[in-house]
């Protein structure tokens, strides 16, 4: 209740201040600025430490101190010789690298060999080939992240019913329940994200201006919460108009997502901002912009990759988004697997951690909480203070 209560006084504050600039000759345009992103870093403010999603069959959340694991189970995981996959849905960018390192450190810990690293390329037919091949080497955990919740369900179920500890990142398999059918899954904020996301875009927008948005248009849970917080939140801007929606279904998400930018900034010449759902389509929306001359373009997104970080260091192009903590939820993965195998009950079906408001002020700051080093010199050294 205390969550819903802050969310409801931070939307009514919000929309008072917005509707007080609206009064003609009452504010001048600097004093309408500056009203917004007051709003808007008090409605961030108010975001901290809460967690907006439920999970994937509608689960309360659990914090990442939910995975701990005491000396007496290290010593128990230790003894047991277990053995880990992971398969991926895709990987080679930034958010599925720090998930894959996340894992590997902490299965070394716990002294889990990790037998095999899969990557579908988003294909659920790969995936199920994967999981086939991975299941010959007759690991105890599977951690994975369904491409497609339906088309992969089968194969999740043979390794469930071989004995396999299953742990979700994200999205789960249709059909199957946490507690039962698989350990748990662990997950960022992502409906908070969006929301972040949608709020740095309207202060970079003063709030006001014409966007489109670039969605993901595929049966994928996490996604779908990314777009229904940005959605749900910037309706609180009465002033930015989102002219039209386009979905992009993969593989080649940069590409995808910048043949769609193109087509909004020829059919849309004033448009002020896109909206992007995670950092690789986000980087097609970037490539858009920079062919049609429009550097004045504000871009907002979801997940600290490097190439949206470079352009936030520099403050062009992107002007925010909201991050995920890749590295720390594989930690709680492998925790949540290696707790299964030595037959931990109680265990939470969902962990989730809340989402990191990034922009161009806190950006090195936030690669240093998201992936657990210091930001690269390619951000690092193009930081403009």
């Amino acid at each position: 209740m205390k969550k819903l209560i802050t969310g409801i006084a931070v939307s009514a504050a919000l929309m008072l201040s917005l509707s007080a600039c609206s009064v003609s000759g009452s504010t001048t345009e600097e004093a309408t600025d500056s009203n917004v992103a007051a709003t808007v870093d008090a409605a961030l403010a108010a975001l901290e430490g809460q967690v907006l999603s439920l999970g994937p069959n509608g689960e309360a959340p659990s914090g990442f101190e939910t995975t701990e694991v005491s000396d007496e189970d290290l010593a128990a995981i230790k003894a047991g010789n277990f053995t880990a996959a992971i398969v991926m849905h895709y990987g080679g960018n930034d958010w599925a690298t720090a998930q894959v390192e996340g894992l590997k450190s902490e299965f070394a810990r716990l002294g889990i060999k990790v037998v095999a690293v899969t990557d579908a390329d988003f294909k659920p037919e790969k995936q199920v080939s994967d999981i086939e091949t991975v299941l010959a080497k007759k690991p105890n955990i599977i951690v994975s992240i369904p491409t497609d919740p339906v088309a992969t369900a089968a194969a999740y179920k043979k390794a469930a019913a071989a004995g396999v500890k299953l742990v979700f990142m994200d999205n789960v398999p249709a059909g199957m329940v946490g507690g039962k059918d698989y350990v748990s899954v662990v997950s960022a904020d992502n409906k908070g994200n969006g929301v972040v996301s949608a709020h740095l875009m309207a202060k970079a927008l003063n709030g006001k201006g014409k966007i489109g948005l670039i969605y993901h248009d595929a049966d994928f849970f996490v996604t779908k919460q990314r777009f229904e917080g940005f959605k749900e939140t910037l309706s609180q801007y009465p002033d930015i108009e989102v002219v039209e929606e386009k979905g992009i279904g993969g593989p080649d998400f940069a590409g995808d997502a910048q043949a769609a930018a193109t087509a909004l900034l020829t059919k849309y010449p004033d448009l002020n901002g896109i909206w992007g759902v995670w950092d690789v389509p986000a980087e097609g929306i970037m490539a858009a912009a920079r062919e049609a001359g429009r550097l004045d373009l504000k871009i907002a997104t979801q997940d600290l990759g490097t190439n949206v970080a470079i352009q936030l260091a520099k403050n062009e192009l992107i002007v925010g988004l909201g991050a995920q903590r890749p590295f720390d939820q594989g930690i709680a993965e492998a925790r949540l697997g290696a707790l299964a195998m030595i037959g931990k009950t109680g265990l939470p079906n969902f962990v989730a951690m809340g989402a990191l408001p990034v922009s161009h002020d806190n950006v090195l700051e936030a690669w240093k909480t998201v992936y657990s080093v210091d930001a690269p010199d390619s951000v690092s050294s193009v930081y403009k203070k």
